[in-house]
C-alpha cells in the first residue's frame, strides 16, 4: 500500500469535468454540485486558497434549452454555452451560499495570459479575489475563443486552462476530477488487466503512449490533455492529481494524503 502523500495545499486549483456536473442522460447532477461547493467551502474555512475551473457550460445549456445533442455550428454552440454559462453560475451561486461562501467568475481566453497588460490585469484580479476571500470559478469565454480568428483565442480545452491558469498564479495543487479513478497503463474500459499508476514523477513519451481518447460526449477532453496540464505543472514545480470525481468529497482524502487517484509530481 502506498505511504500518505506529501502535498503542498496552500493555493489549490480544482478542475471539475462536465461528467462529474452532468449526467450521461444530459440532466444536471445538483448532488455533486452541492458537495463541490460544500468541500470547497471547508477547504476556505481552512485558509486554504481555491481556484474553481468549471466545465458544463454547454452541457448545462443543452439541458436548459431541452436539446439532445450540441449543435453542429460554432455560432449556435456559443449561443448555449452563453445559456448555460449563465445559468450554471446560478445553480453555484445558489449551491455555495448555503455554506456562506462567495463565489466571483472569470470569463477567459488564450490571449488574456499572451499580452503583459490584460495577464497582469488577470493575474491582479485572481489575488483581489482571494484576497476577499472569494472562491473565483472560472471557465473559458465560449462566446468569444474560436480557432478561426487570427490570433490564439482558445484553451483547447479545459484541462489546459486549469494547468495554465495553476501555473499563472503560483498554485502549489493542480486537483484533475474526472469519470476516470486515475492514469492507468492501459484503456481500464477495454483491458480488464489495466493498472492504475498511483504516482508518475515525470510526463515523458512513454507517459503519452499510454493515452488513450476522449470521454463523455458532453465534454473535450481526453487522457492525452490531462497528460499535458500534469508536464505544464511539474515544469513550474508544482503537483497535479488526477482522479474521479464522481464524490467531489474525494477531495478531503486528497488533502489528507490518501493515496486517491493518480499523483504526478
Amino acid at each position: 500500500m502506498e505511504e500518505m502523500r506529501k502535498l503542498r495545499a496552500k493555493r489549490v486549483v480544482i478542475k471539475v469535468g462536465t461528467s462529474t456536473l452532468v449526467y450521461p442522460d444530459g440532466a444536471i447532477n445538483l448532488r455533486a454540485i452541492d458537495q463541490l461547493a460544500f468541500v470547497i467551502s471547508s477547504m476556505r474555512h481552512h485558509h486554504r486558497e481555491v481556484v474553481l475551473v468549471s466545465s458544463g457550460a454547454i452541457g448545462v445549456g443543452l439541458n436548459y434549452m431541452g436539446l439532445k445533442q450540441r449543435p453542429k455550428a460554432i455560432p449556435d454552440q456559443q449561443a448555449i454555452a452563453a445559456i448555460g454559462q449563465a445559468e450554471l453560475l446560478s445553480i453555484y451561486k445558489e449551491r455555495f451560499a448555503i455554506y456562506e461562501q462567495k463565489i466571483g467568475q472569470l470569463l477567459l481566453t488564450r490571449d488574456i495570459f499572451v499580452y503583459p497588460k490584460s495577464h497582469q490585469n488577470v493575474l491582479n484580479t485572481f489575488e483581489a479575489l482571494l484576497a476577499q476571500d472569494v472562491v473565483p470559478i472560472v471557465n473559458e469565454n465560449d462566446t468569444v475563443a474560436v480557432d478561426e480568428l487570427d490570433h490564439e483565442t482558445k484553451f483547447g480545452d479545459n484541462d489546459q486552462l486549469s494547468a495554465i491558469v495553476a501555473t499563472n498564479i503560483d498554485a502549489d495543487l493542480l486537483i484533475m476530477l474526472s469519470d476516470i479513478d486515475g492514469f492507468y497503463d492501459g484503456n481500464p474500459h477495454t483491458d480488464a488487466k489495466a493498472k492504475l499508476l498511483p504516482h508518475i514523477a515525470t510526463v515523458d513519451a512513454q507517459t503519452y503512449a499510454l493515452a488513450g481518447g476522449s470521454g463523455s460526449r458532453f465534454g473535450t477532453g481526453g487522457m492525452v490533455t490531462k497528460l499535458k496540464a500534469a508536464e505544464r505543472m511539474l515544469k513550474a514545480d508544482g503537483q497535479m492529481i488526477l482522479a474521479n470525481g464522481a464524490d467531489p468529497a474525494v477531495i478531503f482524502q486528497i488533502l489528507a494524503g490518501e493515496p486517491v487517484g493518480t499523483l504526478f509530481g
